[in-house]
């Protein structure tokens, strides 16, 4: 991330495909043949890991931060590799075109992708790159596929209410599990299989085209998840493997509580006795999987907010510093390169500027929080940036710009927005006033959410941070990537140096 580029952030499950939820096939080439055609030099995407509905879908909240989302499988590439017919493939419910339905989607995939392991397993079809596969990443899948196989066996309760046995993998425990579970530790280590499959060769497609996939690791795991039932000790957990402490954000301006994310906190002496192992193997992971990565909460890795658990809000944490540079220095000594862009946003101290820096990494710039008060030298106005940053209209949690404009920005805000572009403009073309402040800044990256280059209102918001349910589901109706919108946006991108 050298040099001055543009990109577009829109998460897999945003692609138009007909099967409820997008995925890497037709449609995801599609959308990487407007990025080269446009000029993009990134394609944004959310965590690809595992989603569920216990936890409202969310990228950020998975049973695995190593494994995938099978969701994302493409039944339309299984047909061409001859592991589907055609027949079977299109049995499927009416699905709607503009959101992810997440429970119709997960019974119709759950049922082609064990028909597809049957098949698969049953005709003997390249058995030797499944096993291959299966032997490269055996640090983490033969975990993940343990962990859903026993969550499966146990109705889905979390990994705390197993028998005594199971919870603290007892050996000759694991190991009667793994024989009475093998088909279903197979079939699980064979989607992800099929998933790899898939996102390797979309992924070199966008390569041989110029577009880079820029993805995203969220800072901590879910309790449940195969990560803390494997790695215990590198969590702050009691002597019955329950949190002693849980992660959050204090209390500011726009929450006099704070926010309780409740997550397992990391307990960093054990990590660094390890040389970070865990950690060194995660991002060995994230790596494989994109070309650069946006850390999210970045600054939980200089200092983190710590709540007893228990607590009913995060005004009783207190914080807590990170080893952030022995952290990092063990792992630039492991890896070639860290191309790292850090979600510093929110109330950020010293501290946090001074590691990003001293690291080499790039921090986060967002138009939308740019108006907010009477500053002329605002964080986030454009006049006032350096080089090192990524600048973005909003982010998967903002409003759209047209949203913000239509249903949040208050009159002074918009009296501010309109004097710093130098005249009054409807949602339309505010939405490409913002996208061309950002082009024209002197940030070494321009994102943009696909929402904003469509001009797309409230209702295509990703996720409202606040609310519970109905987020993570807007989807890209077919045909709205038309010939106008990809010759404004490529015009832009052309005229200020981000091709």
């Amino acid at each position: 991330m050298k040099e001055r580029g543009a990109g577009v952030l829109c998460h897999m499950t945003s692609l138009p495909s007909p099967y409820g939820i997008g995925d890497l096939g037709p449609g995801a080439y599609r959308f990487a043949d407007f990025l080269a055609q446009t000029r993009q030099t990134y394609w944004q995407v959310l965590p690809l890991n595992p989603t569920a509905p216990v936890y409202g879908n969310s990228p950020y909240s998975s049973v695995s931060t190593f494994a995938c989302n099978t969701l994302l499988i493409s039944p339309d590439v299984l047909v061409e590799e001859g592991i589907l017919d055609k027949k079977e493939v299109d049995e499927r419910p009416l699905f709607p075109d503009d959101r992810c339905d997440y429970e119709a989607v997960t019974s119709y995939k759950d049922y082609l992708l064990d028909l597809a392991y049957d098949r698969f397993m049953g005709a003997g079809i390249d058995h030797a790159r499944f096993a291959h596969y299966c032997d490269d990443h055996a640090s983490w899948l033969d975990t993940y596929a343990l962990f859903v196989s026993i969550k499966k066996r146990m109705g889905g309760t979390s990994w705390n209410e197993w028998p005594r046995e199971l919870r603290t993998r007892e050996p000759d425990a694991m190991e009667t599990i793994r024989k009475e579970s093998r088909v279903d530790i197979e079939r699980e280590k064979f989607r992800q299989y099929l998933f790899s499959r898939q996102w390797v060769a979309l992924k070199q497609y966008c390569n041989r085209r110029g577009v880079q996939i820029l993805g995203d690791i969220p800072i901590y795991v879910s309790y449940d998840s195969a990560d803390a039932w494997a790695n215990p000790e590198i969590f702050k957990l009691d002597s019955e493997q329950r949190p002693t402490v849980v992660a959050g954000v204090p209390p500011d301006y726009f929450s006099p509580t704070g926010q309780l994310w409740g997550n397992p906190v990391y307990d960093w002496d054990a990590l660094r006795q390890t040389g970070y192992a865990w950690w060194v193997e995660r991002m060995r992971r994230t790596l494989t999987l994109f070309d650069a990565v946006r850390i999210d909460h970045f600054r939980g890795l200089v200092a983190f907010w710590e709540v007893p658990a228990g607590e009913k809000n995060a005004v009783n944490g207190h914080w807590v510093t990170a080893p952030v540079h022995d952290f990092f220095n063990q792992l630039f000594k492991r890896f070639f390169s860290l191309p790292i862009i850090a979600e510093d946003l929110g109330v950020i101290t010293p501290d946090v500027r001074e590691a990003i820096h001293d690291l080499g990494f790039i921090g986060m710039k967002v138009l939308l929080f740019a108006f907010g008060e009477e500053n002329p030298m605002h964080i986030y106005l454009p006049h006032t940036y350096d080089k090192h940053c990524v600048v973005y209209t909003g982010t998967h949690d903002n409003n759209t710009v047209r949203g913000w404009l239509e249903t949040e920005a208050r009159p002074d805000e918009r009296e501010r927005l309109f004097r710093y572009i130098g005249r009054e403009v409807g949602p339309d073309e505010a939405c490409w006033e913002l996208i061309r402040l950002a082009m024209m800044s002197v940030a070494r990256l321009a994102v943009f959410p696909l929402q904003d280059i469509l001009g797309l209102g409230q209702e295509t918001r990703m996720n409202r941070p606040a609310v519970a349910r109905g987020n993570w589901e807007w989807r890209l109706l077919p045909g709205r990537l038309t010939e106008a919108v990809g010759t404004r946006l490529r015009s832009l991108t052309v005229t200020y140096g981000r091709t």
